[in-house]
């Protein structure tokens, strides 16, 4: 099989690990009928930029057998997987040819996490070095990744990740009972943590996980990733809505609804950049965000109906707790502060906050405003 055809496989496979904004499944670019269409994304980067990303698999074998996994060694299907050399040398052409800014490098488990970690570092390394390839790396942390590969990785990616999959030791039980969540899986997130705390700097890491394959509720799925964000530094959070793979046991369970998943990314942007925690949302007796209206607006609709935000006086942090204002939003309130008095929701408008989203639970100049969208609204914030 040619370096073209393993590469058209492996970055199928590599379709199901969300990473840079690129949806699981999705985001691809290319002219129709290209073969290379499929493989390369338009992702989105820290900070904004976008970039043409390659995202593949160095090897499509795995030695596990994680109970939803579409590799696991017990699934019937011909594995493929490149050498280092061959990988490196193929995202060269491509970079050359202009197709790729950046590659996305995971693997399937093969010899053990250490060996396979040190076949991507090879294939990084010979990127970085061999190619003097300057442009953006995301390396995946294999399951028990030792402190001094961390550190490599570290030194020659601009992103990091480790596959969590589930928020605590019972549930991943339930979907990879060969992994050990805490000394597999949080120890080179701990690692690289304490790394970027020496160095004063380093690449953001994320993670993923599977969600609703293993009976977690939105609330522990949550608390992790509040956690790891305080305790690790996790930039980032994917949640992927599991569906079932034929030819695994997991194949007969039924798919998740994806306005879960989206609940979720919008409940963890609450918890990254509105300064919410995981506690404060609201849940239902299952420990599920609703799936009807948006956490924040949820949020609000319990806490602020009866009690509004007088724009005038009140802080950034609570700013932030109101439908329709973001952080830019929530800065430009304070400095129009400044030079005078918020009156209405033009002046509001102007500042480009969503003034109507905000109208039920605002005060300005101690009044209520005149127009205010239904309270049960079922818009997004």
């Amino acid at each position: 099989m040619d370096c073209r055809e393993k590469l058209k496989r492996l970055s199928a496979a590599a379709r199901f690990e969300p990473a840079e904004e690129v949806p699981p499944q999705g985001g691809s670019c290319g002219l129709p009928g290209d073969p290379l269409r499929g493989m390369i994304h338009q992702a989105v980067l820290p900070g904004g930029r976008r970039i043409p990303l390659l995202k593949t698999l160095l090897t499509s074998a795995c030695e596990r057998n994680c109970l939803y996994c579409p590799f696991r060694a017990g699934r019937d299907f011909r594995r493929v997987t490149f050498t280092p050399d061959e990988l490196a040398a193929l995202c060269d052409q491509m970079h050359r040819a202009g197709l790729i800014q950046g590659v996305f490098l995971s693997s399937g488990l093969v010899g053990g996490g250490v060996r396979t970690q040190d076949r991507l570092l090879a294939t990084a390394e010979l990127l970085r070095r061999r190619y003097r390839f300057r442009g953006y790396i995301h390396l995946k942390l294999m399951p028990g990744a030792e402190q001094d590969q961390v550190a490599q990785a570290m030194r020659l990616a601009d992103r990091v990740s480790v596959n969590l999959e589930a928020p605590n030791q019972a549930r991943l039980a339930r979907l990879a009972p060969q992994k050990a969540l805490i000394e597999e899986l949080v120890r080179p997130l701990r690692y690289a943590a304490e790394l970027r705390r020496r160095w004063g700097r380093g690449p953001s890491q994320t993670t993923q996980f599977v969600v609703g394959a293993a009976g977690e509720s939105d609330r522990e799925l949550l608390r992790t990733t509040d956690y790891l964000r305080r305790t690790v530094g996790l930039a980032r959070a994917y949640f992927s809505a599991f569906r079932p793979i034929p030819g695994t046991p997991l194949e007969g369970h039924p798919p998740t609804p994806p306005l879960r998943e989206h609940r979720l990314y919008q409940a963890d942007f609450l918890l990254r950049d509105y300064g919410f925690r995981a506690e404060e949302l609201v849940y239902d007796a299952q420990g599920n965000l609703p799936l009807e209206a948006d956490p924040k607006l949820v949020w609000a609709r319990r806490h602020l109906a009866q009690a509004p935000v007088e724009l005038n006086r009140a802080d950034r942090e609570m700013l932030l707790r109101v439908p329709g204002i973001g952080p830019r939003g929530a800065d430009k309130l304070l400095q129009a502060r400044r030079r005078g008095r918020l009156r209405s929701l033009a002046d509001l408008r102007r500042l480009g906050v969503a003034a109507d989203r905000a109208a039920p639970f605002i005060l300005l100049d101690g009044r209520r405003p005149d127009h205010q969208l239904p309270l049960f609204s079922l818009a997004d914030d």
